[in-house]
């Protein structure tokens, strides 16, 4: 019961002491993560695991990069966390064998593999555009424009990817 009590008030004292919530923000990776987990326990397709996955990642970078960075000044810091931490982990996913072809391939690559490699640019880009879309507007569009544009760009995609492998052949 200690415990529980310590740890409401906690949350609560993180919560009344925390800045504004930014693009990607730790409770969004946590979510991801989350809604990760559950999708390997759904059934979900690699492929479409992989594409949400590499958002996670991407999340995880820029949150990073954001936060434990600020103080770095270099042109390339935010591309090469981004790549450090992919490549890591698709290394890490390889040296374990956590990437399995049970399921099949998808233009020579295992499913999770394809799915982070296309999300991972994807995701990139999305971003890049969006923040170019901020700069040259001065401003962003609409409140909780990165989220929307984010989320709403890997459910376009996952549904692509979903389509393609669902009713046409490879």
């Amino acid at each position: 019961m200690l415990v529980l009590f310590l740890l409401v008030n906690l949350f609560a004292f993180t919560f009344l002491l925390a800045a504004p919530a930014l693009a990607h923000c730790p409770l969004c990776v946590a979510g991801a993560a989350a809604g990760l987990t559950l999708s390997r326990l759904l059934g979900v397709d690699d492929s479409i695991t992989g594409i949400w996955l590499a958002a996670f990642l991407g999340a995880t970078s820029f949150w990073f990069t954001t936060f434990t960075l600020r103080k770095l000044k270099f042109p390339l810091k935010k591309p090469l966390v981004y790549l450090l931490i992919f490549l890591s982990t698709l290394w890490s996913f390889y040296q374990f064998k956590l990437i399995s072809t049970h399921n099949g391939d998808l233009f020579g690559l295992p499913r999770l593999t394809f799915g982070l490699l296309l999300g991972g640019a994807f995701f990139y880009l999305v971003d890049f555009l969006d923040a170019l879309a901020i700069k040259l507007h001065h401003g962003i569009f609409f409140p909780y424009q990165r989220v929307v544009v984010s989320l709403g760009s890997l459910w376009a995609l996952s549904l692509t990817v979903y389509l393609l492998i669902n009713y046409f052949a490879f």
